[in-house]
């Protein structure tokens, strides 16, 4: 039988030699914890806890559980065992059906994700778990998830040039595993001491206005239905899941002052919002065809969802702005391979909005009532006012800013 003298380190397991006998191998470091050496012809290696004369209690393989790993899930069950609980009906639970990783998160989202957040969130935080989760992990248990597992995913996803989805996703595991923690499915969260696997960056892309003209123009030439969707995210500065999931039913077009108000459900932070509706985003709006169906959804291939597919949707988009900046280089005698847009996102409309629309003259004050931001200090407290008035004047100002911009030949190179 093979002794050790010094506590296991990853070296000395390695040397550790199968014979033709079994082998239980004490760790001088920590009472109790065992390494198990199967007999030849196989050789199989494994952690084991043999602990006040409880049953052995094997934690697993050694090829899949290292030794820092291994002597804490050692210590985990002597604690059990001191505490007067079961650390094998507790293993027996942690291998139930509902612990796998899909099953757990099915659950969390039924009752976490749908129930604290807003169904914008939801979606994104599902997407997330859909395209990064469940590829990864899908039939594992959520006590196999380990930190390294989630440390090689965050990496992953920075490294395909991704660093503020890698930063969502961490967020979105992290509420995850302390779920598991708080309805007793895991003692505790492998999430523990992750750093974050970039910098938290507040976006400051403003487009220019020649950009905007882009923009509209390559609405024009994609066409339905992200281009109208993209058109009215910038006539209308509100955010693209407002705007995607809005229904007819939302809108007063026969109105004297039509407008469209987004009812409190769907707005952001929870309190409705009135948006006037200036003469570019009607003929928007007339120009979209009734999708029949069960639902009432304006932004809608099938009659029941509002679309999606945005990435799909922003390149066709930055591919038809970027053929007419080059055609319109040719036309000016330039050199179209030179032209370039840098990059932009979809929420960049609304920030353009906020940025250009003060400097046309809109006030700080209208702007902030027309994005619905959430007031804060005193203002959140006293100060009620809807300032439909001048939001209605300031939007009809701004869509007659776009439509002027849009009428300009401005032509110039985007970025060189």
């Amino acid at each position: 039988m093979t002794k050790v003298k010094s506590p296991f380190t990853a070296k000395s397991v390695e040397a550790i030699k199968a014979t033709n006998k079994r082998q239980e191998i004490p760790d001088p470091g920590l009472k109790g914890f065992y390494l198990i050496v199967q007999p030849l012809p196989g050789g199989a290696k494994s952690w084991a806890v043999r602990y006040k004369g409880k049953p052995k209690y094997t934690i697993g393989s050694v090829a899949i559980w290292t030794l820092a790993d291994a002597r804490k899930e050692a210590g985990r069950v002597m604690r059990a065992c001191d505490e007067g609980r079961d650390p094998h009906a507790a293993k027996k639970e942690a291998a139930n059906d509902d612990n796998l990783v899909e099953n757990a998160l099915a659950e969390f989202v039924k009752r976490h994700v749908k129930i604290k957040n807003r169904a914008s969130t939801a979606r994104e935080q599902q997407r997330f778990i859909d395209n990064e989760l469940l590829p990864r992990w899908k039939g594992r248990r959520i006590n196999s998830i380990t930190k390294r597992d989630i440390v090689k995913m965050l990496n992953e996803i920075v490294d395909r040039g991704a660093p503020q989805s890698a930063l969502r996703v961490k967020a979105l595991v992290s509420k995850f595993f302390a779920w598991c923690v708080g309805t007793d499915r895991l003692e505790a969260s492998p999430c523990t001491g992750i750093e974050p696997p970039a910098v938290v960056t507040k976006r400051k892309r403003v487009l220019s206005p020649d950009e905007i003209r882009l923009v509209w123009k390559g609405a024009d030439i994609i066409g339905w239905p992200f281009g109208p969707l993209t058109k009215l995210l910038l006539l209308t500065g509100q955010r693209r899941e407002e705007v995607a999931g809005a229904s007819w039913a939302e809108f007063a077009l026969d109105a004297k002052q039509p407008v469209w108000t987004i009812p409190e459900h769907r707005a952001k932070n929870g309190n409705a919002n009135v948006v006037a509706l200036a003469p570019a985003a009607l003929a928007v709006i007339a120009s979209l065809p009734r999708v029949a169906g069960k639902g009432d959804l304006v932004l809608t291939t099938n009659g029941e969802t509002s679309i999606s597919g945005y990435s799909r949707g922003k390149r066709r988009l930055d591919d038809a702005m970027l053929a007419v900046a080059r055609k319109e280089a040719c036309e000016r005698g330039d050199d179209p391979n030179k032209v370039a847009i840098p990059e932009w996102t979809l929420h960049d409309l609304r920030r353009t909005f906020a940025t250009l629309g003060g400097d046309i003259g809109i006030l700080p004050h209208t702007i902030e009532a027309i994005l619905n931001h959430a007031r804060v200090g005193i203002s959140a407290h006293y100060n009620h006012a809807r300032y439909e008035a001048e939001k209605r004047s300031s939007l009809l100002h701004w869509a007659r800013h776009i439509e002027a911009i849009v009428e300009a030949n401005l032509g110039s190179n985007v970025a060189v």
